[in-house]
């Protein structure tokens, strides 16, 4: 059996390897469509881990455990497997390779890691490609929870007075500044019914943590530890991070992890769930001008 520890990214030619020698389950994140036009040979498709929304009550958070056992279960995932995860790039879907890590990690499942660069890196490096869908022979995978990684909205409501546990807001300045209440707005409809932030969190843009090329992939340790320092959080922090749904939450939540941070939550409802309900506080502030 071969496992990932601290390593969150593995290079196209290291999953090549993997995958050839049967150590690696490659799972494609991306929409259906994409999929069926070219995919990394071998890799099953699960867009559900990309577009799932789930709100953190008990009721939202079973339906997400029956919906993931069922589609990890399928994909062939046991219990000795390496599961390997790609979207176009690190960037390209909101860090929904990441959220599948995070949907693993948070099932149980921790020996996940992410394919660096993307489809694009695949491509890039001429490695075998297909467009036939992949089927695999379903196992018996049991989701576990690992409350430990999560943030219920009520762990949120109770950091607000918790000079303990610190907020991190990962979403896009849009976000932050109030001009879209999220990454899908549209300029005649709102996805979400409020913009704004959760009172006294902390802002740093989940693609800060990550290089400013044309494949990014995540800085160094040092330079994530830097960056959260000019924000004011260190690796020995209780962290709950938060964006619109937990994927960018989960890039972050990796990136984090990599570089020594420690604890660690992703609040899975994040702004979709806040933003609903109207008696939570939001905090509002303009871009700079």
């Amino acid at each position: 059996m071969v496992t990932i520890s601290d390593s969150r990214l593995l290079s196209p030619e290291e999953v090549h390897r993997l995958q050839s020698a049967g150590d690696a389950l490659v799972v494609d994140v991306r929409d259906a469509d994409d999929y069926a036009i070219s995919h990394v040979a071998g890799a099953v498709n699960i867009p559900q881990i990309f577009y799932h929304l789930s709100t953190t009550t008990a009721e939202e958070l079973e339906t997400s455990r029956a919906l993931f056992e069922d589609l990890f279960a399928s994909a062939g995932v046991t219990s000795d497997t390496l599961v390997v995860l790609y979207e176009d790039g690190l960037a390209s879907r909101f860090g929904g390779s990441f959220r599948g890590w995070w949907w693993l990690g948070f099932f149980g499942h921790e020996n996940a890691a992410v394919l660096d660069g993307g489809f694009k890196a695949w491509e890039e490096a001429g490695l075998p490609v297909d467009d036939v869908p992949v089927e695999r022979p379903r196992s018996d995978f049991k989701a576990s929870l690992n409350r430990h990684m999560l943030a219920l909205k009520e762990d949120v409501v109770a950091a607000l007075e918790d000079e303990n546990v610190k907020l991190l807001d990962n979403r896009d300045a849009v976000e932050w500044f109030c001009e879209s209440s999220s990454p899908y707005d549209t300029p005649e409809e709102d996805f979400s019914p409020r913009r704004g932030r959760i009172p006294g969190a902390t802002w740093v843009e989940w693609t800060k943590l990550m290089t400013d090329s044309e494949s990014p992939t995540f800085r160094s340790p040092e330079e994530i530890r830097e960056i959260m320092g000019s924000a004011g959080l260190t690796p020995d922090d209780d962290i709950i991070i938060y964006c619109f749904k937990g994927s960018r939450a989960s890039n972050t939540f990796a990136a984090l992890r990599s570089a020594g941070f420690g604890r660690l939550r992703n609040y899975l409802g994040s702004w979709y769930e806040w933003s609903a309900i109207e008696s939570l506080p939001i905090e509002q502030g303009a871009r700079p001008t």
